[in-house]
C-alpha cells in the first residue's frame, strides 16, 4: 500500500512537470493531425477517484475522415490499462488529454455503440479544439445571452430519465455523455420537465453528485474533472467533463459540446470524483462540484472554453412557502440564459413545492412575487392556482407560468435582458379551490347607452356549495341605437386570449413585454367586459379600442407587424373582488340597444 500510494504521487508530479499541465505553465506543444498514425502508442489522462488524473494506455487504430461533421476528423484510439479495461469509456471522461511523445494531440470525446467489449474511443484533435480560443469574443462585464445552436441529441446527458425524443436511426459513433447531474430533485420533478430539457439535448442525472464551494486546494491541471454549474443553491444542477488543455488564463475541455449553445456564461468549478462506475450499459463517474474558479463562455462543435476569475452572472432566486408548520424559504442561483433559464426555473419551483410536507394533490397556492430586470419596471407576479378536473396539478401550473413569464422576456428581439433576480412567496391552502363558471345572465336584455346593467354569475365550486356572484357593468354612451352588444363573463386566462388575439405570439420590445405582462389578469376573479363590433388594435403594448373604419385603414400597414387587430373592442370591463378560489369558464351574452 504505501509503494501504492508513493506511485500515485509520482504519477501526479510527473503530470505537473508536463508541459502545459500546471495551470501558470507555459503552452503545451501539440502534435498536428497530419503525423498522427495507425500504431502509435501514447498516453491519455483522466480521474477514476479523487482529485489527481491517473494515466491510461493509447493505442491508434486510424484516422476517421469527416467523422464530426465536415473536415471534422476524429483519431480512433484502444484505450488500455487496468482501469480504463475495467470501466471503459465512462460518462465524465470526455475531454481527457491524449498524449503521444509529450505532445498533445486531442481530447477523448467519444465512444462507439452502446456495449462496446473494448474501451475504444474517438480523440478530438487539438486542432480544432483551439479555434475555440479564436472565436472567444466574450464582453465581460454584462450578462451574456445564449446564441442558439442546432437542437442536438444528447451532448449532456447520462443514465436515467430516457431521451424520447432521440432519432431512431443508428449512430455508433457518440459523444460521450456528460452527465448532468440534478441534486435535491424529486423523481417527479424531474421527470416532469424532462421533455423540455431534451428538448435543448439534456437528459437528467438524478441525486448522482452534488454541488458546492468547498474549498479544492489541488490544483486544475490537464485531466482534472471540472464541472459548468446551471443552479447552485438550495438544489444543484451540474454537468462535468474533464480538461483537455490549461493555461494561466483559460482551458479548454470535454471535446464536444454541452449544448453547443455558442457563448455562454456559466460558472466553473473544480471538482472531485467520488468514484467511476462500470457499467456495460452507460458507465459514469460520480462528482461533486466544488470550488468556483471562473467561467464558461464558450460552447462550440469542438469543446467548451473557460475564463479564469470571471464571474458568472447567475439569477438570484428566493422562494418563501408559507403554511403548515412555518415558513419554508429555498434560496438559490440559476443560470442567465434564453434557452434553459426558463425551463431551469420552472423545475425549481415545481421542486421546492413538490419537495415540502404540505404538498398534496389538492393543494392551492396563491403567489405573489416579482421578477427584477435592470433599467424596467418590476414585472409582478401574482395569481393563483389549483388543479382543475383533469388537470395539471396546481405545482405544475404555477411552476410553467413562471417560466412562461421568463421566456417571454428572454424572447424580445431587441435587448438582452440584465435579470436581477427573482422573489417569489406562495400561501399554501390544503385543498382544492377551484370553481367552473356553470352560467351567466343580465338582468335585462335591452339597455339604453350609459346604463348600468347587472350581470349574475354562477359559479360550482369543486365539492362546494354554488356561489352567486353580481357584477354591475356600465353600457358605453357610444353605443348606437339598434345594435347589439356581447357581454363576455369570462376567467382571466380566457380574457388574457382574446386580447393577444391570432398574433399573439408576435415579438415586442422588452418594455412592451413587460407592460404586458403587468396588465395580464388573475385566476381567482370573474371578468365581464363588454364587446362591440367595431375592430380594436393593440400596437406593442397599448390599446386602442373602437378604432372607426377610416382610422383603421390608415393603419392597415402596421397591421400583423407592431399591431395586433382584433374584431370587437373591450369599451367597458368589471371584475368581482378576489375569490378564494380559482375560476374557470365563459359564457358570451347579448344585449340589444334601445
Amino acid at each position: 500500500m504505501r509503494r501504492a500510494a508513493l506511485a500515485a504521487v509520482v504519477v501526479y508530479l510527473v503530470l505537473l512537470s508536463l508541459p502545459g499541465f500546471a495551470q501558470n505553465s507555459k503552452p503545451v506543444e501539440t502534435l498536428p493531425l497530419s503525423q498522427i498514425h495507425a500504431g502509435m502508442r501514447g498516453v491519455a489522462y483522466t480521474v477514476f477517484q479523487g482529485t489527481t488524473p491517473e494515466a491510461m494506455d493509447v493505442e491508434v487504430l486510424g484516422v476517421l475522415k469527416n467523422a464530426n461533421g465536415p473536415k471534422g476528423d476524429i483519431i480512433l484510439v484502444r484505450l488500455g490499462g487496468a482501469k480504463a479495461e475495467y470501466t471503459g469509456v465512462v460518462a465524465g471522461m470526455s475531454g481527457s488529454p491524449v498524449y503521444f511523445n509529450g505532445k498533445l494531440a486531442g481530447a477523448v470525446a467519444f465512444r462507439i455503440g452502446e456495449f462496446s467489449k473494448e474501451p475504444i474511443a474517438g480523440v478530438t484533435p487539438i486542432s480544432e479544439m483551439l479555434e475555440i480560443s479564436a472565436l472567444d469574443s466574450t464582453p465581460t462585464n454584462i450578462p451574456v445571452q445564449a446564441k442558439s445552436g442546432p437542437s442536438l441529441t444528447a451532448k449532456t446527458s447520462g443514465p436515467g430519465v430516457q431521451n424520447s425524443q432521440v432519432q431512431s436511426f443508428a449512430n455508433y459513433l457518440k459523444p460521450i455523455d456528460t452527465p448532468l447531474v440534478f441534486s435535491g430533485f424529486s423523481e417527479e420533478a424531474v421527470q416532469k420537465f424532462a421533455p423540455q430539457f431534451a428538448a435543448q439535448g439534456i437528459v437528467p442525472v438524478m441525486g448522482v453528485g452534488s454541488a458546492s464551494d468547498v474549498k479544492q486546494p489541488d490544483p486544475l491541471v490537464a485531466g482534472s474533472a471540472v464541472s459548468a454549474v446551471l443552479v447552485r443553491g438550495d438544489m444543484d444542477i451540474a454537468a462535468t467533463c474533464t480538461v483537455t488543455y490549461i493555461d494561466a488564463a483559460h482551458l479548454l475541455a470535454c471535446g464536444h459540446p454541452l449544448m453547443q449553445f455558442g457563448v455562454i456564461d456559466l460558472p466553473m468549478t473544480k471538482a472531485q470524483v467520488l468514484a467511476t462506475l462500470p457499467s456495460p450499459l452507460n458507465a459514469f463517474k460520480i462528482v461533486n462540484a466544488t470550488e468556483t474558479v471562473g467561467s464558461f463562455v464558450q460552447d462550440r462543435h469542438t469543446g467548451i472554453l473557460g475564463e479564469f476569475g470571471k464571474k458568472a452572472e447567475m439569477i438570484p432566486v428566493t422562494l418563501t412557502i408559507h403554511g403548515g408548520t412555518g415558513p419554508k424559504q429555498f434560496h438559490y442561483e440559476v443560470l442567465n440564459n434564453a434557452r434553459l433559464s426558463p425551463v431551469a426555473i420552472s423545475t425549481t419551483v415545481f421542486n421546492a413545492l413538490h419537495g415540502v410536507n404540505e404538498y398534496g394533490d389538492e393543494t392551492t397556492y396563491t403567489m405573489k412575487g416579482a421578477i427584477g430586470v435592470n433599467g424596467f419596471p418590476e414585472v409582478k407576479l401574482q395569481d393563483m392556482y389549483s388543479t382543475a378536473d383533469g388537470g395539471q396539478p396546481a405545482a405544475m401550473l404555477a411552476a410553467s407560468s413562471i417560466g412562461g413569464a421568463f421566456g417571454r422576456i428572454y424572447d424580445n428581439p431587441y435587448s438582452t435582458p440584465e435579470i436581477k433576480g427573482l422573489q417569489l412567496d406562495f400561501e399554501i391552502t390544503n385543498e382544492r379551490r377551484w370553481a367552473k363558471l356553470e352560467s351567466a345572465r343580465t338582468d335585462v336584455s335591452e339597455a339604453r347607452p350609459g346604463d348600468e346593467i347587472t350581470v349574475e354569475v354562477l359559479l360550482r365550486p369543486y365539492r362546494g356549495e354554488a356561489v352567486i356572484e353580481h357584477v354591475p357593468v356600465r353600457i358605453p354612451p357610444s353605443a348606437s341605437k339598434g345594435s347589439t352588444l356581447h357581454v363576455l363573463v369570462s376567467d382571466g386566462e380566457m380574457l388574457d386570449r382574446l386580447r393577444r388575439g391570432p398574433n399573439g405570439g408576435q415579438k415586442l420590445d422588452l418594455a412592451s413585454t413587460i407592460g404586458v405582462l403587468n396588465k395580464e389578469h388573475v385566476n381567482n376573479r370573474v371578468y365581464v367586459s363588454v364587446l362591440n363590433e367595431d375592430p380594436e388594435a393593440m400596437v406593442a403594448d397599448k390599446v386602442m379600442p373602437a378604432i372607426p373604419l377610416s382610422v383603421m385603414n390608415v393603419m392597415d400597414g402596421m397591421r400583423g407587424q407592431d399591431m395586433t387587430v382584433l374584431g370587437e373592442s373591450s369599451v367597458s370591463e368589471a371584475a368581482t373582488k378576489p375569490l378564494d378560489f380559482v375560476v374557470s369558464g365563459a359564457q358570451l351574452l347579448p344585449i340589444t340597444i334601445k
